[in-house]
């Protein structure tokens, strides 16, 4: 008996012996890509600077353009170079297509609306299909381009104003509240703000979009260490809850004065359908609720309006800093298409190749979202014979991409003339050389939108006006300095003076 009790204790532990190698003989060991060794608890965050895309330029130098870092509790992968970013952006791209989702957007439950945030799914897909369709479809776009030329041309008159007493004008707050006011009228058909006076409610329009941006752009210590994000120490979700939750009756209160009007028989008096009329057919069909066009205005006006203006002042900045040449090429360009001293209307742009070689070169060192919109994979992905662990957090760092030496010649001196060889990458969804708007199936879906409006405001500033940098300062003395945020911002406003262009 004993001898059969220890033949069967012996045969059990050889079985699991041989089950406990099995799975070690099976799990062969991942090849994670390299990057820096993290400290205790805080991982690598102190290598993040105060602008964590030059920070992250500079490891990537050392690390390679895939590299992983540990900051807190999260692990995040970095892509470095266009190659890279084909994988994760179109050949991998499901695998990837997931968004990372700050805390700062729970607060108010955004992230469960946004086209931004939603996983891909039905949700997802019915969102992106009435984002492109209903909105920036190309006949749309057409048949709002009378909006867009309008308030370009108040725009100019703002800057004739400023041009008459001798004041400089802040580019960056100009074509911000310019854009307000473009996507306000396209939704609403109305102007939210007054870009000679505040009113009130101009004001708190203005300050809500802005606050949202501002603090969705903050580094958040709950999206390094999630165990914390039942505390809150730094406030951020409560105020983003705020902010959020305030825009959001704001445009309630606009939907129920459009929805009043509908019902008394008066909304006749519009003479033409807009955005928010199109969405309330939709809410009549039951295709879409109201909480979910609320959400989508958000969406809609914090990814619609800085990056424009933040593009635009960028623009501005690098042909006046000390670039005699290319403004001299742009305002004969101008003057022999256009006319001199007229505004730029979007059936120009075609004819306007210089002009957009400007735009593409200020997107190639300036992209609005240094790291796009980040990613998350749900599983174990391979990428480029690394592993990429469950849950990693994707940063592809088209700030880095866009000054590769390696695809670009002089790839850190502003050149608009790279891009007039019909050989060079294009912003689209097929060169990976330039992503400023992404790619693949999440590509920013305001990508024409903002390849019209960018040259036309940036075009018309150059063509109407002469201008001097503000106290006199020489071009060379331009602070180029950035602010990391939700875009890539100036960190000092520029500031220039106008002097109106007499046409001929």
């Amino acid at each position: 008996m004993d001898t059969i009790l220890i033949s069967v204790a012996m045969c059990i532990l050889l079985a699991f012996t041989l089950r406990f190698f099995r799975r070690i003989i099976s799990k062969a060991p991942q090849k994670l890509p390299p990057g820096p060794y993290p400290l205790p608890i805080i991982g690598n965050i102190h290598k993040l600077g105060k602008l964590p895309h030059k920070s992250l330029n500079n490891l990537a130098q050392v690390y390679g353009p895939i590299m992983r870092l540990k900051l807190g509790r999260v692990t995040t992968i970095v892509i470095s170079s266009s190659s890279a970013a084909q994988q994760v952006l179109q050949k991998q791209d499901l695998a990837f297509s997931n968004r990372l989702v700050p805390d700062a957007t729970r607060g108010s439950d955004h992230h469960k609306y946004s086209v931004v945030f939603l996983s891909v799914g039905s949700r997802w897909r019915s969102l992106r299909k009435i984002t492109t369709s209903c909105i920036l479809a190309a006949n749309k776009l057409d048949a709002s381009k009378h909006i867009r030329s309008r308030k370009v041309h108040e725009l100019i008159g703002y800057c004739n104003t400023c041009s008459q007493i001798r004041e400089a004008v802040d580019i960056g707050s100009a074509t911000f509240l310019t854009s307000l006011n473009l996507l306000s009228n396209t939704i609403f058909s109305k102007d939210m703000i007054d870009l000679y006076q505040d009113t009130e409610e101009g004001k708190t329009f203005r300050e809500l979009v802005w606050n949202l941006m501002v603090e969705a752009g903050k580094p958040n210590l709950v999206d390094f260490f999630p165990i914390f994000k039942w505390i809150d120490p730094q406030g951020v979700n409560r105020r983003v809850a705020g902010y959020c939750e305030k825009l959001l009756e704001l445009f309630d209160g606009l939907i129920n004065e459009r929805l009043e009007l509908k019902r008394s028989g008066n909304s006749s008096e519009k003479s033409t359908t807009d955005v928010l009329d199109e969405l309330l057919t939709m809410l009549q069909t039951n295709e879409m609720d109201k909480t979910q066009i609320q959400h989508l205005f958000v969406d809609l006006f914090v990814a619609g309006t800085d990056t424009t203006s933040s593009t635009v002042e960028w623009a501005m900045a690098e042909i006046l800093r000390k670039s005699e040449t290319i403004l001299v090429k742009a305002k004969a360009e101008l003057n022999q298409v256009i006319g001199r001293g007229k505004i730029i209307e979007e059936a120009d742009i075609s004819r306007l190749p210089y002009l957009q070689c400007i735009v593409k070169e200020t997107l190639r060192l300036h992209p609005p979202a240094p790291f796009l919109v980040p990613r998350q994979v749900q599983e174990d992905v391979h990428l480029c014979g690394y592993t990429i662990p469950k849950n990693s957090r994707i940063l592809v760092n088209a700030w880095t991409i866009g000054r590769d030496p390696l695809i670009w010649k002089n790839s850190l001196s502003f050149q608009p003339e790279r891009f007039l060889d019909s050989e060079v990458v294009d912003v689209n969804d097929h060169d990976y050389e330039l992503i400023p708007f992404g790619a693949g199936r999440r590509i920013c879906p305001g990508l024409p939108l903002a390849m019209g409006v960018v040259p036309v405001m940036l075009g018309s500033l150059i063509n109407c006006f002469d201008w001097i940098l503000e106290g006199g300062i020489a071009g060379e003395e331009v602070d180029m300095e950035e602010k990391f945020g939700v875009t890539l911002a100036k960190l000092h406003p520029f500031r220039a003076v106008p002097t109106l262009v007499v046409g001929l």
